[in-house]
């Protein structure tokens, strides 16, 4: 199994490539500026997926059985109604061609819970309704439908991972739970909603654990990518204020839900237990005291990290 790796030093990416070095294969990981670590069984390649020619190279290169594409333009802010993300469902479709032209025999690609209707709450594959509000859900689900057309037409193996919320070490700095955690490491008040809304928030080490469980079995279709557990905003904020020690300094209501917020969006996970065997093991307190740690040592942050919080990598 040679593995073909998009993404490899954003914030999903790494820490996939990370879950990866551990398993018995070989990992041809793909990078724009420079590359990350070097890691066991792991064979870095340049290439820029915004050009055709590179593309094309990357794959004839790397050799690769199996395509896992993470690649896509970060989603921070309003970037999820960018145009970009129109570029990137291009460039998705066009690395994917290529990959099939070249022999390759399974393609694994990352979803979102964006692409389903969040008027349902909770969301089960193959039952909830996909009705994205966002550009980035509409391409994301159209990739997975062009997608799962291309790997019917070629007769090779197909999964898709729809990833919920996720958080931890090396996050963008903008994004809810680093969001918090600056603020009050800076002793700044922490202004958020009132925290009501149920959220299925992610540790990163599990989400790539839950990645590589798909794309190393054999399973076809879609997976939810989550915990399945019911959790509060509030209770995540109020975490993250404990553990730093300044819960005086959070403004639980100071800013108002968007008006599209759904009370409640949370992931079935059965599917995913049941068939890859894969189920979120870090709890929130952990989780948050392995962020907070990383944030207080900015050593502890790769410089991939870094850049990705400048917004200069891809995810």
């Amino acid at each position: 199994m040679r593995v073909l790796l998009t993404g490899a030093t954003g914030f999903l990416g790494r820490n996939v490539l990370a879950a990866l070095s551990d398993k018995d294969v070989e990992v041809i990981a793909a990078y724009r500026t420079e590359p990350g670590p070097t890691l066991n069984a792991v064979q870095w390649l340049r290439a820029d997926l915004t050009d055709a020619t590179e593309t094309a190279r990357l794959v004839r290169e790397a050799k690769a059985t199996h395509l896992l594409h993470l690649g896509w333009r970060p989603v921070y802010g309003d970037v999820a109604n960018s145009r970009q993300n129109l570029d990137w469902l291009q460039y998705s479709l066009m690395l994917a061609n290529q990959f099939v032209e070249a022999g390759g025999i399974r393609i694994v690609g990352c979803g979102t819970c964006f692409e389903y209707d969040w008027n349902y709450g909770v969301c089960r594959e193959d039952f909830t309704p996909l009705a994205p509000t966002t550009l980035y859900g509409a391409c994301k689900h159209a990739l997975h439908v062009a997608l799962e057309g291309l790997a019917k037409q070629a007769g090779i193996s197909f999964g898709w991972g729809r990833v919920f919320f996720i958080y931890g070490p090396g996050e963008h700095s903008s994004r809810l739970v680093a969001a918090v955690i600056g603020a009050l490491l800076d002793n700044r008040p922490a202004e958020t909603t009132h925290g009501r809304q149920i959220r299925d928030y992610l540790y990163i080490k599990d989400a790539a654990a839950g990645i590589v469980s798909l794309v190393l079995s054999n399973a076809t279709g879609t997976f939810n990518i989550a915990t399945g557990r019911v959790m509060t905003l509030r209770e995540m904020i109020c975490e993250i204020a404990d553990q730093v020690g300044h819960p005086d300094l959070v403004r639980l209501g100071a800013r108002p839900p968007q008006p599209f917020e759904p009370p409640i969006i949370l992931g079935d996970t059965n599917k995913a237990r049941e068939i890859l065997g894969f189920e979120a093991k870090t709890d929130l307190k952990d989780g948050i005291a392995a962020t907070i740690a990383a944030t207080r040592d900015p050593r502890a942050l790769t410089a991939a990290a870094k850049r990705e919080n400048a917004g200069n990598s891809r995810p």
